[in-house]
């Protein structure tokens, strides 16, 4: 069983893309690459604390709930 859930750790990577930014560069709308789905804002923050995103996390950001991914140490797959 514990091997299951390694296996499906390291499989599960980040698979959400920004797909549009405001003028001052809040990531605004996004893109689940695994089930096809566009996002906005608002609507993936709610995703993320139903548990939908395990690797990603919200903050609280000039007041707003924004997405962030959950720090790995790679840069590669951040938020783009």
């Amino acid at each position: 069983m514990a091997l299951l859930k390694d296996l499906s750790k390291k499989c599960m990577a980040k698979s959400v893309q920004v797909t549009s930014e405001s003028e001052s560069g809040r990531n605004q709308k996004f893109h689940d690459d695994k089930s096809g789905k566009n996002m906005t804002r608002a609507q993936f923050v709610e995703e993320i604390k139903k548990g939908n995103f395990p690797d990603y996390h919200v903050r609280k950001i000039n007041g707003l709930a924004t997405p962030v991914s959950n720090p790995d140490g790679k840069e590669g797959n951040n938020l783009d």
